[in-house]
Formats: C-alpha cells, structure tokens, sequence
C-alpha cells in the first residue's frame, strides 16, 4: 500500500483516476449528498403516488370507466408501473447515478403536466 509523507494511505480511484490521501470529510460529503438525493427522489415518488390517486380517484379516467375486475387489475398494474419506476430511481441513484435526480424530476414534471391536463379536462 502506497502512503504519503505523514504516513496515510494514498487511495486509488479507478473511475477519476485520482491518487491523494484518504479524507473523512470526502467521505461524510458524499454520503450526504447521496442522502439528500435519494430524498428529492422519495419526495418526488410521494407526489407522483398523490397524483396516481388523484387520477384513480377520478370519475372521468379511464379505469374508472372500465368494470369490475378488470379495472381492478388496471390500477394495481399502473400503481406496479409506478413503483417501479421510483424503485429504479432509488437504486441507481443510490448505486453512482446521481442524474438519475434530475431525470426523476423531469418525470415528474411531465407527469404532473400531464395529471393536470387530465383533471382540469384539457384533454
């Protein structure tokens, strides 16, 4: 193991390829950064399931108009959807993906627009 002039040992990266001292407070900062994303992205997921409700609850949406089980199983599969696509954000950004913020809140924002849309009967 490679150490520096106190006596630290010098870390490797192989993604930056950066070579220097190992530091606690790098460590504590990217912790709280992954925190605070997974958070924004939890947030998020939060207000995407209000909006799933909102759409759900709502006597002109489509699986209101189907019957019995059959829209039963449509807004299990479409809240399924929904998690599934918080759960991927979660864990990319939790794994060395922290865009995956940024392509959530676009999600997000396309989804609200479109919940909007829908039940102020734009569309």
């Amino acid at each position: 193991m490679t150490v520096d002039k106190c006596g630290r040992p010098l870390i490797k990266c192989s993604k930056c390829r950066i070579n220097g001292p190992f530091q606690r407070t790098s460590v504590y900062a990217i912790v709280s950064s992954v925190t605070w994303i997974l958070a924004i992205i939890a947030v998020l997921g939060i207000a995407n399931f209000a909006l799933h409700r909102a759409m759900s609850d709502n006597t002109e949406h489509a699986h209101s108009q189907m019957s019995g089980p059959l829209a039963r199983l449509g807004q299990r599969l479409s809240l399924l959807a929904e998690f599934a696509v918080l759960l991927a954000a979660l864990l990319l950004a939790a794994n060395g993906w922290p865009e995956m913020v940024w392509a959530y809140l676009a999600y997000s924002i396309l989804n609200g627009a479109a919940g909007w849309a829908l039940l102020s009967g734009r569309i």
